[in-house]
Protein backbone atom coordinates (compact mmCIF):
# COMPACT_ATOMS: atom_id res chain seq x y z
CA UNK A 1 0.00 0.00 0.00
CA UNK A 2 2.69 2.12 0.73
CA UNK A 3 4.16 1.82 -2.62
CA UNK A 4 1.58 1.66 -4.55
CA UNK A 5 0.22 5.51 -2.66
CA UNK A 6 3.74 6.58 -3.24
CA UNK A 7 3.95 7.49 0.41
CA UNK A 8 0.26 9.11 0.40
CA UNK A 9 -1.18 6.68 2.53
CA UNK A 10 0.12 6.09 6.32
CA UNK A 11 0.73 2.01 6.25
CA UNK A 12 2.19 0.07 9.50
CA UNK A 13 3.20 -3.32 9.20
CA UNK A 14 3.07 -5.64 12.35
CA UNK A 15 2.42 -8.90 13.36
CA UNK A 16 1.25 -11.20 16.27
CA UNK A 17 4.13 -13.49 16.44
CA UNK A 18 6.83 -11.80 14.16
CA UNK A 19 10.08 -13.58 12.96
CA UNK A 20 13.58 -12.24 13.87
CA UNK A 21 13.80 -10.85 10.33
CA UNK A 22 12.53 -10.20 7.00
CA UNK A 23 12.07 -13.65 4.78
CA UNK A 24 14.96 -13.42 2.04
CA UNK A 25 12.77 -14.96 -0.58
CA UNK A 26 10.07 -12.09 0.28
CA UNK A 27 12.88 -9.17 0.02
CA UNK A 28 13.66 -11.49 -3.47
CA UNK A 29 10.05 -10.87 -4.82
CA UNK A 30 9.40 -7.54 -3.85
CA UNK A 31 12.01 -6.51 -5.19
CA UNK A 32 11.73 -7.37 -8.39
CA UNK A 33 8.27 -5.10 -8.52
CA UNK A 34 10.87 -1.97 -7.10
CA UNK A 35 10.08 -2.49 -3.63
CA UNK A 36 12.71 -2.85 -1.33
CA UNK A 37 11.89 -4.01 2.27
CA UNK A 38 15.63 -5.72 3.04
CA UNK A 39 15.59 -3.03 6.17
CA UNK A 40 12.18 -3.87 7.54
CA UNK A 41 12.73 -5.35 10.45
CA UNK A 42 9.58 -8.04 12.16
CA UNK A 43 7.18 -5.97 14.98
CA UNK A 44 4.86 -7.43 17.17
CA UNK A 45 1.44 -5.17 16.65
CA UNK A 46 1.10 -2.01 18.64
CA UNK A 47 -1.61 -1.12 19.97
CA UNK A 48 -1.62 2.39 19.77
CA UNK A 49 -0.81 2.27 15.62
CA UNK A 50 -4.53 0.07 15.64
CA UNK A 51 -5.83 2.51 17.45
CA UNK A 52 -4.85 4.81 15.60
CA UNK A 53 -5.42 3.14 12.29
CA UNK A 54 -8.87 3.40 10.08
CA UNK A 55 -8.47 0.07 8.66
CA UNK A 56 -6.64 -2.83 9.74
CA UNK A 57 -5.80 -5.62 7.83
CA UNK A 58 -5.00 -8.83 9.03
CA UNK A 59 -3.49 -12.14 7.13
CA UNK A 60 -4.88 -14.94 9.03
CA UNK A 61 -3.73 -14.02 12.56
CA UNK A 62 -7.03 -15.38 14.22
CA UNK A 63 -7.12 -14.62 17.91
CA UNK A 64 -4.04 -13.46 18.00
CA UNK A 65 -4.45 -9.81 16.13
CA UNK A 66 -5.75 -6.93 18.93
CA UNK A 67 -9.20 -6.04 18.18
CA UNK A 68 -10.85 -2.46 19.43
CA UNK A 69 -14.32 -1.62 18.76
CA UNK A 70 -15.34 0.93 16.34
CA UNK A 71 -12.18 -0.31 14.01
CA UNK A 72 -12.92 -1.99 10.53
CA UNK A 73 -10.99 -5.25 10.22
CA UNK A 74 -10.25 -6.75 7.08
CA UNK A 75 -8.94 -10.37 7.31
CA UNK A 76 -7.15 -11.67 4.16
CA UNK A 77 -6.64 -15.18 4.42
CA UNK A 78 -3.32 -16.24 1.86
CA UNK A 79 -0.50 -18.69 2.38
CA UNK A 80 1.81 -18.23 4.38
CA UNK A 81 5.39 -17.38 2.62
CA UNK A 82 7.68 -18.99 5.39
CA UNK A 83 9.67 -21.64 3.98
CA UNK A 84 8.47 -20.81 0.10
CA UNK A 85 10.53 -20.05 -2.55
CA UNK A 86 10.69 -16.93 -4.40
CA UNK A 87 8.70 -18.80 -7.59
CA UNK A 88 6.40 -19.99 -5.03
CA UNK A 89 6.18 -16.02 -3.23
CA UNK A 90 5.42 -14.59 -6.33
CA UNK A 91 1.85 -15.41 -6.39
CA UNK A 92 1.03 -14.76 -3.04
CA UNK A 93 2.61 -11.08 -3.62
CA UNK A 94 0.37 -10.47 -6.20
CA UNK A 95 -2.90 -11.06 -4.64
CA UNK A 96 -1.63 -9.10 -1.81
CA UNK A 97 -1.06 -6.53 -4.87
CA UNK A 98 -4.46 -7.17 -6.25
CA UNK A 99 -6.13 -6.73 -2.72
CA UNK A 100 -4.25 -3.77 -2.07
CA UNK A 101 -5.21 -2.02 -5.07
CA UNK A 102 -9.20 -3.07 -4.87
CA UNK A 103 -9.19 -1.56 -0.97
CA UNK A 104 -7.69 1.67 -2.43
CA UNK A 105 -10.42 1.95 -4.99
CA UNK A 106 -13.00 0.70 -2.72
CA UNK A 107 -11.99 3.56 0.10
CA UNK A 108 -12.30 5.99 -2.56
CA UNK A 109 -8.43 7.13 -1.77
CA UNK A 110 -6.76 8.95 -4.93
CA UNK A 111 -2.77 7.95 -4.99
Amino acid sequence: MRSLSEGGIDVFSGGSEPAASVNRAVVEAMAERGIDIAQEIPQPWADEIVRAADVVVTMGCGDACPVFPGKRYIDWELEDPSGKTVEEIRPIRDEIERRVRGLIEELGLRV
